[in-house]
């Protein structure tokens, strides 16, 4: 059977596109602030104007244009998840009933309003999405899986990693120079 395309091939193309037209209009100090607001955005102007060799008001408008035009999405704040008391992560592989929309769409539509869900990918390959989960523990995370998960007609299957530890989470995107 293929595989959901959320997409379809046209757009996927016109998106390429899109992408290869943005990532042209910047130039080297429009990535410079990319990369310094990705490890710290609580920079104040003046701070990321030194950092990018630029004075402020030139600095300011720049990160203001990257802003309206999309290459910065918002800012957050990133929590540690073991002091706030869901310091326990699994990683999920679901495979759905079979290939079709409204499968896909009551499993999206549900995913989204999960909160230990904070992130979730339609993937290819033996698994049709991929979801990171943050839970208290593994009481939690039966409950999540038998009372949430389980309730989903879409769901064919669920294939859970737990992790046992975290080598590299550094929250940031390559941005290409």
């Amino acid at each position: 059977m293929p595989k959901i395309k959320l997409l379809t091939e046209n757009h996927t193309a016109k998106a390429v596109e899109i992408r290869t037209f943005m990532i042209e209009k910047l130039d080297a100090i429009d990535i410079k602030i990319l990369k310094v607001l990705q490890q710290n955005a609580k920079l104040t102007t003046k701070e990321l104007a030194e950092a990018v060799h630029l004075s402020a008001s030139p600095t300011f408008e720049r990160q203001k244009r990257l802003e309206r035009e999309g290459y910065i999405k918002k800012y957050v704040a990133v929590v540690d998840p073991d002091m706030v008391g869901n310091g326990m992560l699994v990683l999920c592989n679901i495979r759905l009933k079979q290939h079709g929309k409204e499968y896909a769409r009551e499993f999206v539509d549900a995913v989204k309003q999960m909160e230990e869900v904070t992130e979730c990918f339609n993937t290819s390959g033996d698994f049709d999405f991929w979801i990171k989960v943050f839970v208290r523990n593994m009481h939690h995370y039966q409950d999540f899986v038998l009372n949430r998960l389980g309730e989903m007609e879409s769901i064919g299957s669920v294939h859970s990693v737990f992790v046992i530890g975290t080598v590299k989470n550094v929250h940031a995107v390559p941005v290409a120079p």
